[in-house]
């Protein structure tokens, strides 16, 4: 697929079918979250599928907005393993691991697969619940699956302002 179709058609589903994510489907998708770049290539993140109903029970149980999804990457990244930039104000973490889960969610619309990319949830929380590492934050969470009937994109999916009014040249 042409990536402008890719990133121009792509939207956030909120309605899914029951059919499984493919599991060609599935690594092509965490192959390019691998391939993702990365401050000094730390790689400090780490992928969660999350497939099974007793995990998908917990993902309901932190958000109401699954959707149906039979698939959910959560996004995670090694706090303990990041790039603090000069100044000491921010690391790499959040956008290492933002740049993962964009790729993620190109690549599962290339791959034919609908996504939607989620964070109204406490990452605190659910890490709990699912038992992750205490030095692992949870950025976001990423539904997968096939569009029910039905589902598509917002109506304001296709409203963008004009480069005009998010660009500047100096």
């Amino acid at each position: 697929m042409d990536f402008k179709n890719v990133v121009k058609d792509r939207y956030s589903c909120k309605k899914y079918g029951t059919k499984k994510v493919e599991r060609s489907s599935l690594e092509a998708i965490l192959e390019a979250g691998r391939l993702a770049p990365t401050a000094k290539n730390l790689q400090e993140q780490h992928i969660y599928v999350i497939e099974s109903e007793e995990a998908l029970a917990k993902i309901d149980e932190a958000t109401p907005c699954r959707y149906g999804a039979p698939t959910v990457l959560a996004v995670a990244f090694d706090k303990n393993n990041v790039f603090t930039y000069p100044g000491g104000k921010r690391d790499s973490g959040i956008e290492d691991a933002s740049i993962v889960a964009t790729h993620l969610m190109l690549a599962a619309y290339n791959e034919g697969v609908d996504s939607c990319w989620l964070n109204y949830f406490d990452p605190d929380q659910l890490a709990k619940k699912l038992g992750l590492p205490e030095n692992e934050e949870i950025l976001m969470l990423l539904d997968l699956g096939y569009a029910a009937e039905g589902a598509g994109p917002l109506p304001n999916h296709d409203s963008r302002k004009p480069l005009s009014e998010t660009v500047s040249y100096l």
